[in-house]
């Protein structure tokens, strides 16, 4: 069948050469011509993941119109500050019950709305919708590298839907009820790999980022459980699996992020280095909207939004998080 993919970086780009290696048609909507002309006329993305072969599957356009014409199923990978306005483009194009995944990670800023309740709000029918997380680095799914991932929707039909769509001899794929809980673990692994950077930038080792790694989780297991998610979620592929990606691995742009931060570098630094969005960096302050709707204790969180957005001492507030009061290890739990 034919799969709009709405977003052509990196992430858009491997999930629709893994949609075409399943024989699917895939219209890719990208907003640069010269991406537009390059994917149809040479099958590559110039810009993200050039060096390797696209699918002839995949016909790339700069219209939301013409990806979704005839298809049967939208997958978003978008930045999620756009989450909104591509909501609202979609809602003039399908229909009600068009089934759509998201696959963007973050925090709402304004409304501390996670990406799957923007679609909600914005498009009605919950049932419809799914979400799409694990340790996925585009640079090793488009090479067919053997990966797992979680999908999870309200709905056990749309789950399966997206589960089969997907699913491959590299690319495994399991389902999930635990929307919310996916999407927080989604947006907050890449705060705590900002956390991690910072750290190995800093000179400190293995195991302070481990230490990060595992207080990251116990946060986010914090936020998870007290928004109405299960605990157990942030023990799975969404969780721990992606945490584990996002901090250790030289692909992880959030990580990178963090030791350009250390070396005394600005977000707009690393933007125009790498033509990318480090979704961390402003995780970290919308998820602020969370910790206080919540009343969750998120140091860890607290210590990167201080850094990335107000300039703070990164060594200064590392000594901070080690001077804090001891307590027991799964507290707030």
């Amino acid at each position: 069948m034919k799969i709009a993919v709405i977003g052509a970086g990196s992430w858009g780009t491997a999930l629709a050469n893994v949609l075409a290696g399943n024989g699917h048609n895939v219209g890719l909507w990208a907003r640069k011509p010269e991406v537009v002309n390059t994917i149809n006329t040479e099958h590559r993305n110039p810009r993200y993941l050039s060096d390797v072969a696209l699918s002839e599957n995949i016909v790339a356009t700069l219209s939301y119109k013409d990806a979704l014409l005839y298809a049967r199923a939208a997958v978003i990978v978008t930045p999620s500050n756009l989450m909104r306005g591509v909501a609202r483009a979609l809602s003039d194009v399908v229909d009600a019950d068009f089934p759509i995944i998201i696959c963007s990670k973050g925090v709402e800023e304004s409304s501390g709305l996670l990406p799957v309740e923007v679609f909600e709000s914005e498009m009605g029918n919950a049932s419809r919708l799914a979400v799409l997380s694990g340790p996925n680095h585009a640079e090793e799914v488009v090479k067919g590298v053997p990966s797992g991932t979680v999908i999870a929707s309200p709905s056990d039909e749309t789950a399966v839907f997206f589960r089969d769509m997907f699913a491959s001899e590299t690319f495994r794929t399991y389902v999930s009820d635990d929307v919310n809980g996916v999407e927080l673990c989604a947006a907050f692994k890449n705060v705590i790999a900002i956390a991690v950077g910072v750290s190995y930038g800093l000179g400190f080792g293995d195991n302070t980022a481990a230490m990060l790694m595992t207080r990251g989780l116990a946060e986010m297991s914090r936020l998870v459980v007290r928004a109405g998610g299960d605990a157990l979620t942030c023990m799975g592929l969404a969780g721990t699996g992606d945490l584990i990606a996002t901090c250790t691995s030289p692909h992880s742009r959030n990580r990178r992020f963090g030791e350009l931060v250390a070396a005394g570098g600005t977000l707009d630094d690393f933007t125009a280095q790498t033509h990318m969005v480090a979704e961390g960096a402003l995780a970290c302050r919308t998820i602020a909207t969370l910790s206080e709707r919540y009343d969750v204790e998120l140091p860890i969180t607290d210590v990167v939004r201080s850094v990335v957005w107000e300039g703070a001492d990164p060594r200064a507030l590392a000594q901070t998080l080690i001077n804090r009061p001891l307590t027991t290890e799964f507290y707030g739990l």
